[in-house]
Order: C-alpha cells, then sequence, then structure tokens
C-alpha cells in the first residue's frame, strides 16, 4: 500500500476531491498544462523537464475513493539506439488509477489482501497523479528508440553516419593472410628494381 506523505496542493500534480464530497457518482472534469517533472522517462528517451503535459483527466467519487481516469499528452526525446541521432516520439497515454479513502487502505491492510498492496491513498481529500502520471509515460516510450525504421546506424571500425552514405565499407584484410600481404609487397618491390 502506498502511503501518502502530506501533499502540497500547490503542486500541479496534485488535485483537491472536496467538490466530490463521499456521494459515489458524482464527478469533476480537470483540463491543465503542467511542467513534465524530472526524470519522466528512461535513460534513452524521456519527456524534457519543464516542457508542457497536457491533462485531460475525469475524476469519479466510487465506494472505496476517487476513480481517476484520463490522458496526458507529452512530446518525448532521445537519441536513436542506432545512430545516436535524435528522435522525437509524441506521447499519449491513458491513465487509471484508483486512490482508496484510508480507512479502507487500513481494513485491506488489516485483511492482508496481496492485491490491494498497491493502491494509492488519498491524503485528506488531495491526490496526486504524478506517480500514476510516470507509470503509464514509461511504459509507453519506446524500449529502443529509432530516428527509423531501417536506420542503418553507425559503421562499426570509424563511427561514419551509414544513412549518409550507404556505399560506406573498409577494406578488411584477414590477419591470416596478413603476411602473404607483406611478401605480395616484398615481390613487387623486386619486381620493380
Amino acid at each position: 500500500m502506498e502511503r501518502a506523505t502530506h501533499l502540497d496542493p500547490r503542486s500541479p500534480f496534485v488535485l483537491d476531491t472536496h467538490e466530490l464530497g463521499r456521494r459515489p457518482g458524482s464527478m469533476r472534469r480537470v483540463q491543465r498544462t503542467v511542467a513534465a517533472p524530472e526524470d519522466l522517462g528512461t535513460e534513452v528517451i524521456g519527456v524534457p523537464t519543464g516542457t508542457d503535459v497536457e491533462l485531460e483527466l475525469q475524476l469519479e467519487a466510487v465506494m472505496e475513493g476517487v476513480f481517476v481516469s484520463g490522458s496526458a499528452r507529452a512530446r518525448a526525446v532521445g537519441e536513436c539506439v542506432r545512430c545516436l541521432d535524435e528522435v522525437v516520439e509524441d506521447v499519449d497515454v491513458t491513465l487509471q488509477e484508483l486512490y482508496v479513502y484510508p480507512e479502507r487502505a487500513a481494513a485491506a491492510t488489516e485483511s492482508g489482501d496481496e492485491e490491494d498492496e498497491d493502491l494509492r491513498e488519498l491524503d485528506g481529500e488531495l491526490i496526486d497523479v504524478e506517480p500514476a502520471l510516470r507509470d503509464a509515460v514509461v511504459i509507453a516510450l519506446p524500449f529502443q528508440p529509432l530516428c527509423r525504421v531501417d536506420c542503418p546506424g553507425l559503421c562499426s571500425l570509424c563511427g561514419a553516419h551509414l544513412a549518409d552514405d550507404p556505399q560506406h565499407g573498409h577494406e578488411t584484410l584477414d590477419p591470416r593472410w596478413a603476411a602473404l600481404g607483406g611478401l605480395q609487397s616484398t615481390l613487387d618491390d623486386q619486381k620493380e628494381s
């Protein structure tokens, strides 16, 4: 069970559920653009800190607490895993999260129900949607971002962009034949003299 530690009502990710009361079926819509928090993504791609994240949420009072559903949109930036060029991905994720009343959370803890261990809890009348947003965005990002599906990457010998020069190549000599190459140059030198 995730315990809330007194939320800051000034945070753009903290929503007040006071208007809903504890009347199941009452709803409230929230639309806001917030600045992306730090580390919203993975090591190779993520939403840059401070860029816009558009939230369109619906808060609905239910028997157990408040059910939040809706969407979040942002733009993620990262590096292509093959050529290291910049990758830009539009992210549009669905959020669905139940925030339980503290007494419901306590009852779940007492009953030892393992399924209820991951429930998020209301802090008074406040809920924090940042962890739910983070969970949804990270899962939606590509594990290995590519600048394009057929990106040829970089040359393993010199690091050249293979997309810029499709005919790029290196003449490589098998080290087992290197001695014969030396013998050939000796014969060529003898013919010239």
